[in-house]
Parts: structure tokens; C-alpha cells; sequence
């Protein structure tokens, strides 16, 4: 199977699905949002690992997303010196219009298709997603 052919793909349908961006985010600001949402009770360290980044640096990065709000730190209440970052619910609603296909416009494409088209799609979709989380988690 030729890789550039399902990146080409992959890129594709994100370009043409993609909700319109209205907040100016980095590419950074959103990998740290990600992290931070698929790693309940994350702290700084754990941030700073997974981003391959210096414990400083994840903490500054951390900083300005509180300063947007779109972050909170709470203390562990088992132990208070940890303390998790969470996505405020602004931050979950900005990571899923800078992150998610516009649910509209899924829903406008997939009524072009037949159900066993649709079918397909997701079938192969979670296969994907299975394989990947197995592969990489």
C-alpha cells in the first residue's frame, strides 16, 4: 500500500471537513491540549515527556494556555504535591473545533452514500483506530 496515497487521503478530508478556524492557536498550543485530553490526570512531567520537552518549558506552555483559559491546575487530593492539568470547558470546546471534522459537513457527505458505503467507512475507520491505539499507547 503506498503511504502517500493515505496521507494524500487522510489530508484531504481534514482540509475539506474541518470546522473553520476562528482562534489563533500554534500547532504547538493544540498538541498540548491533545496530551492533556487524552491523559486524564496528567501532571507537568508527564506533559513534558510526551512533548519531549524540558519541565520548564511545559510549564510555560501550560501558563499560557491558563492565561486563555483554556487549562486549570488542580491539586492531586490524594497527594498534594502533584498537581493535574485539565482542559477547562472552553478548552474542550476550542480543541474540538481545532482538532474535529465539522459534524455538518460529515453529516452532508455521508447522506451521498449508501448505508453499506457508510458502513464500510467507519468499520475501516475503527480498525485504523484499534491498530493505532494498540500500536502506540
Amino acid at each position: 500500500m503506498d503511504v502517500n496515497k493515505i496521507n494524500e487521503a487522510w489530508t484531504d478530508v481534514y482540509y475539506y471537513l474541518h470546522y473553520k478556524h476562528v482562534d489563533v492557536l500554534t500547532h504547538q498550543n493544540i498538541r498540548f491540549m491533545q496530551a492533556i485530553y487524552k491523559n486524564k490526570n496528567i501532571t507537568i512531567s508527564s506533559l513534558s515527556k510526551i512533548m519531549n520537552l524540558s519541565h520548564n518549558t511545559a510549564s510555560e506552555h501550560v501558563q499560557r494556555l491558563q492565561k486563555k483559559q483554556y487549562v486549570e491546575r488542580r491539586k492531586n487530593p490524594n497527594d498534594e504535591r502533584q498537581t493535574y492539568v485539565t482542559l477547562t470547558n472552553l478548552g474542550k470546546q476550542i480543541l474540538k473545533r481545532n482538532t474535529e471534522l465539522d459534524e455538518e459537513k460529515i453529516r452532508q457527505v455521508l447522506g451521498k452514500l449508501e448505508l453499506e458505503e457508510q458502513m464500510l467507512i467507519y468499520e475501516a475507520l475503527q480498525l485504523l483506530r484499534e491498530t493505532v491505539i494498540n500500536e502506540f499507547s
